[in-house]
């Protein structure tokens, strides 16, 4: 007999050879339709695979991270029959779930037009109507390579050639379709309720620009058409705020041609970012940070000590001076550790806290490359942290504080928390990860944080911590992070007198908030659709006369206001009041003070609010105490 244990507990027997798909049954649940997959023995596998003598089962719908996962992997199948079924020259090559959707690689002699997917989208509604089995069967190396390749299918020829010896080949079949793929999938393709092509881009294969150019399909998948209709609608969103149209229209930052990956900033992106570094500067300063800078450039030597030219050399530029071969820096703690060393530090002086805004390089390939999402040259926020062991839990707590008042009392983010622990390629043995990591988990609990494990994702010398902000669309992006090392001060034997006069060794953390400061901004820029808080705004204020003989009172208020150190701008243009609102408007400038007759007699400004339109008309100087007030409390 199978025993089957339960989520809360309860075992039941059944016969041998009994499958998910008949416990599920048996049960007589209200949701056997919902349910997709389940989680046998801490693995999710397909409904139909035969349960083990003792299993511990979980049934997963859509609502579970890993049901979305195999749901939309089971839609890019759909996706890949239908295509073949259009287009039976194409070469199939992968088919992933990714965030909210799905995607597949095909080898086309054409590429696709927005015709191609309208009929590509019909053809998968046919086979999610057909309810067609998919099927999982497995087959010996030499037997799925001849199948695929008598199918001319070149590229499953070439995933499979690189498999590990000891990996077991499995297919699935969903009528006459068959397609590589360690599973697991829905029971059948009737499972999709409501599925939509979004687009198609080029890709190279294998994410390597020397390999060929293939035509990648996008397309998402819900259960149902009103969840699909909600998700269509948050797209629709978040192009109107796409910060690579922002940016251009508000004159903030490119990406040039010339320099793919390498953005300039603008002067009013400038504007941006150093009232973003600013606060930075000043609030690590309140908490203790000394602030630094290092080279971008270093020998070679440094980068193999720090173990940085075995884990990450593909990801660095390299040079060469005076016949020596140097490495343009990817991160900035070999930096930070030749600084500590340049003198003996006491135990009275721990913890030493150095923050930096270092500039770093880091090789990316053409196709991934993102606006300022995802660039080659950056900013990050770091601080490197050296202390004694029995200040980590505190120095980890004030790490998470300064995360918690950037994200959510100054920018107004929600977030969650995920604990990462050792990586396969990683220095150091499980004592000191267990260790570190043991550590962090500790500071989490302390302050009652519920938090995801990521096993394995750790960064190559310790553990860390991430934080993940949410923005107003419900996106989550990977921001902050805390990294407890105990190997770097061992590979550059740093040390510390103690209080005994010995030397001992420092605990290192790497901790970023912002993160990437490009990135971050880009963040916000989406957050906020460019309107951004007065404080950040590139412009606060534009001042309007109505007509040419207001200009010379318009241009008093604005030195005025410039005076007490407001970003205002005047509009003294021969046009339309009217007309200059809506530009105003739309460059998102929070204030617009109009001056006409009553105003210029009076001495005062008429307020408008780019949200709450005409506020009424007040004093200048009753105007600059509200906006100097507004700015100092950095409110969002």
């Amino acid at each position: 007999m199978t025993v089957v244990i339960f989520p809360d507990g309860d075992k039941r027997e059944f016969p041998d050879g009994v499958t998910a798909a008949d416990v599920l049954k048996e049960l007589g649940q209200r949701l056997q339709k919902e349910v997709l997959v389940a989680r046998v023995n801490g693995r999710v596998v397909d409904l139909s695979v035969p349960l083990p003598p003792e299993a511990q089962i979980e049934f997963l719908t859509f609502a579970d991270e890993e049901g979305r996962e195999v749901y939309r992997h089971s839609s890019a199948h759909i996706l890949a029959q239908a295509v073949k079924r259009l287009y039976p020259e194409a070469r199939l090559a992968i088919g992933p779930a990714i965030s909210d959707g799905f995607y597949y690689d095909f080898d086309v002699p054409r590429p696709f037009t927005p015709e191609d997917l309208e009929r590509i989208e019909a053809e998968m509604e046919r086979i999610i109507k057909a309810d067609l089995p998919l099927v999982r069967f497995e087959l010996s190396r030499q037997e799925a390579r001849e199948m695929f390749r008598k199918a001319g299918e070149d590229y499953k020829v070439e995933i499979i050639e690189e498999l590990p010896p000891e990996t077991v080949i499995s297919c699935y079949r969903q009528g006459e379709f068959v397609d590589l793929c360690a599973g697991p999938h829905v029971p059948s393709t009737g499972y999709i309720r409501a599925v939509k092509l979004l687009n198609v881009a080029g890709a190279y294969w294998r994410g390597d620009e020397r390999n060929k150019m293939l035509q990648r399909i996008y397309g998402t998948s819900f259960p149902k058409k009103s969840l699909l209709e909600e998700h269509l609608n948050r797209l629709e969103e978040a192009k109107r705020r796409d910060h690579r149209r922002l940016g251009a229209e508000l004159d903030l930052f490119s990406v040039c041609e010339e320099g793919p990956g390498f953005p300039f900033f603008h002067p009013k992106g400038m504007v941006l970012r150093n009232e973003l570094e600013s606060f930075w500067r000043e609030e690590h300063r309140r908490r203790g940070y000394q602030e630094i800078r290092t080279p971008i450039l270093l020998r070679r030597g440094l980068w193999e000590r720090s173990g940085h030219w075995d884990h990450y050399k593909e990801n660095m530029y390299f040079t060469a001076i005076d016949k020596q071969p140097y490495a343009i820096k990817p991160m900035n703690c070999p930096g930070c550790i030749l600084l500590y060393q340049r003198r003996v530090h006491s135990y009275r002086e721990l913890p030493i806290r150095m923050g930096e805004m270092g500039l770093v390089h880091r090789h990316e390939l053409s196709g991934v490359l993102h606006g300022l999402m995802r660039v080659r040259s950056f900013t990050q926020d770091d601080a490197h942290i050296f202390c004694r062991e029995d200040q980590v839990k505190d120095e980890i707590l004030g790490i998470i504080g300064i995360v918690d008042y950037f994200y959510r009392e100054v920018f107004g983010f929600d977030y969650h928390v995920e604990l990462s622990t050792k990586p396969e390629k990683a220095m150091g043995d499980d004592a000191i990860w267990d260790l570190a990591t043991a550590a962090l988990r500790e500071a989490l609990e302390a302050r009652n944080f519920s938090y995801k494990v990521n096993e394995g994702d750790g960064a190559f010398y310790g553990p860390k911590i991430d934080f993940h902000l949410r923005d107003c669309l419900g996106r989550t992006w990977q921001c902050g992070t805390i990294q407890l090392d105990f190997l770097m001060p061992e590979k550059f034997d740093l040390f510390y007198i103690g209080e005994d006069g010995e030397r001992h060794r420092p605990v290192m953390l790497h901790r970023v908030v912002f993160g990437s400061l490009e990135r971050f901004i880009a963040i916000l820029t989406e957050h906020f659709a460019g309107a951004f808080p007065v404080w950040l705004a590139p412009v606060q204020v534009r001042v309007l006369p109505i007509a040419d003989r207001h200009a010379a009172y318009a241009a008093e208020v604005t030195r005025f206001l410039e005076e007490a150190g407001v970003r205002v701008e005047l509009d003294a243009r021969s046009e339309k009041v009217n007309y200059k609102i809506r530009e105003a408007q739309v460059q998102k400038v929070p204030y617009m003070l109009v001056v006409g007759d009553k105003e210029a007699a009076g001495r005062t400004v008429a307020v408008r609010h780019r949200a709450e339109g005409d506020l009424g008309s007040i004093t200048p100087e009753a105007f600059r105490e509200r906006i100097l007030e507004e700015i100092r409390s950095r409110r969002t």
